[in-house]
């Protein structure tokens, strides 16, 4: 790529197909009211364009994009057809009530996907392509084609195709890597060749649709931005087909990160990034892999002891992009074995403990035993290890005991004993719930005395086999900011409760000289507290 000196950058349009493409992946279908939740997140994340389905697969598929084109009038709502009169139909009548709006529409070009798929002559994918363009243009004056399969297509035959749809008022055209099978400097000077070659092609608009089977999605789609593309098709998260499409956020952050390099930039809002990528990760049942560049739960969390050294000092020693911008919350330093004492002290100076420097190494040489049996040392396994060496609990609460029984055919049941470490009181909670979770952290809110609202978790297993160990990340809000924390047991629902109560005693720390937060502490006031949140933790769960 190219440096560009100029100092106004080129536009990028952002192009969002998690809907309809990104939904082909198995597993990932959706039902039209998660749909219509995510196209609102997405306009708030400011993408262009959003494609909301293929409005001729379903009703519920029409229905959704009959919504959204509805409600979303700031935003250009996309309707996706094949090459037939019935599929453009359906997308012109879903989108009709859209403020802005264009057709889709897409038909094979390849010899492979003629022979065996399509099973027509070049010829009649000529006439197809150019006579179902001329009737899109009879209803909606932005209508984009494109030849499926392009990458695999030979110039001769991908030239004719668009020669032949521009010449009936195709305005965008789209040369997708539909197989992923394209490298990116291909990609890109296919995109040139047809700029230069194609009669017509300086009067449209291009974009690029890129899949991800050999792991070069975002790369050919930045090829071809380099190559003059304004218009880019991607999926929150890379979600979709096989290995998926370009990743929406890998996409947007290269170029916030290198647009004085590249010249471009877009219209994200890089701040709604990490809440987009959870919402669809969540609806769709999707987890995001740990070393998911940007939204990844890696990606800005560093467990070696020369790396947090550095971070400490400066966050751009081992950072490239600040992740409070993304929407990220901050958890740079992960506790592992090849955690250093600096990082060790960090930490627990955050949780406003001093220690001396007998104590400090008291605590490391306890930490690294930890380390090596649990391979992460999460916050409260931490503290605990620093009451220990100072005599005396350093969490304002510690749980002792949790017990949940389960039923096929009524609530869950389940109680929890916690001790008041500033008073020294221990308490039983008992709790109910749909669930044994649910029945769980309702006993644990009777506990504390804050106003706290489950916001989300995550289950994950660190190992295999009979002793395998279970990892709950549980995050929380109180007072609008949000606690994170871990647990880890090998009964999964004792690690959600260690996760809980770790995130409680985070706010509780952070609150603890603030009387606003406090409520009073009797069982019944934190009971309805948590009645109150049931219903939507069940949603979570």
């Amino acid at each position: 790529m190219t440096m560009n000196n100029s100092t106004s950058n080129r536009r990028i349009r952002i192009f969002d197909t998690t809907l309809r493409d990104g939904e082909q992946a198995p597993g990932a279908s959706l039902y039209p009211e998660e749909k219509i939740r995510i196209a609102r997140q997405l306009a708030r994340m400011g993408v262009d364009t959003i494609e909301p389905g293929f409005p001729i697969s379903s009703p519920g598929d029409f229905q959704a994009v009959q919504h959204i084109s509805r409600e979303l009038q700031g935003i250009e709502i996309c309707g996706f057809a094949r090459a037939v009169r019935e599929d453009i139909d359906a997308a012109v009548q879903a989108t009709q009530d859209a403020a802005f709006r264009r057709i889709h529409m897409f038909l094979s070009s390849s010899d492979i996907h003629l022979d065996f798929q399509l099973r027509k002559s070049r010829q009649q994918v000529v006439e197809m392509a150019r006579s179902m363009v001329a009737y899109a243009k009879r209803f909606v004056d932005r209508v984009e084609f494109s030849p499926m399969d392009a990458t695999r297509t030979g110039d001769e035959f991908l030239f004719e195709v668009l020669e032949a749809v521009i010449a009936e008022g195709a305005t965008i055209l789209n040369i997708p890597d539909t197989v992923g099978y394209a490298l990116p400097e291909e990609y890109g000077a296919m995109f040139r060749r047809v700029r230069q070659s194609v009669r017509g092609g300086d009067t449209v608009e291009y974009s690029a649709h890129c899949h991800n089977d050999l792991g070069l999605a975002v790369a050919n789609s930045l090829a071809a931005i380099a190559a003059g593309v304004t218009h880019v098709e991607v999926t929150v998260n890379g979600v979709g087909e096989r290995a998926g499409n370009c990743s929406l956020e890998e996409l947007v952050m290269a170029i916030e990160t290198r647009k004085a390099t590249m010249g471009v930039e877009t219209g994200i809002v890089t701040g709604e990034v990490y809440n987009t990528s959870k919402m669809v990760s969540r609806i769709m049942g999707f987890p995001i892999a740990y070393n998911k560049p940007i939204v990844g739960r890696n990606a800005f969390q560093h467990e070696a002891g020369i790396h947090q050294d550095g971070l400490l000092k400066n966050r751009s020693t081992y950072e490239i992009m600040d992740p409070d911008k993304l929407g990220i919350p901050r958890s740079m330093i992960i506790l592992g074995k090849h955690s250093g004492r600096h990082a060790l002290k960090h930490r627990i100076g955050q949780f406003g403990v001093q220690l001396n420097a007998e104590e400090l190494e008291s605590v490391y040489t306890r930490f690294k035993e930890k380390a090596d049996e649990l391979k992460v040392v999460t916050d409260d396994q931490l503290m605990g290890l620093v009451g220990a060496t100072v005599d005396g609990p350093s969490e304002p609460f510690t749980l002792t005991h949790v017990q949940a029984v389960s039923s096929s055919d009524r609530s869950r049941m389940a109680s929890v004993a916690v001790r008041d470490n500033r008073s020294g009181i221990e308490r039983v909670y008992s709790g109910t719930g749909e669930g044994p979770i649910e029945a769980i952290v309702n006993g644990l809110k009777q506990a504390v005395p804050m106003e706290v609202e489950f916001v989300d978790l995550e289950l994950h297993s660190l190992a295999m086999g009979a002793k395998a160990t279970g990892e709950a990340e549980v995050t929380i809000a109180v007072n609008g900011e949000t606690f994170k924390n871990a647990g880890m047991d090998q009964d999964v629902l004792v690690a959600v409760a260690k996760a809980y109560m770790s995130a409680c005693n985070q706010a509780a720390r952070r609150f603890h000289t603030d009387s606003s937060v406090a409520v009073p502490g009797e069982p019944e006031a934190s009971k309805h507290a948590a009645a109150r949140e049931s219903e939507q933790m069940r949603a979570r769960v």
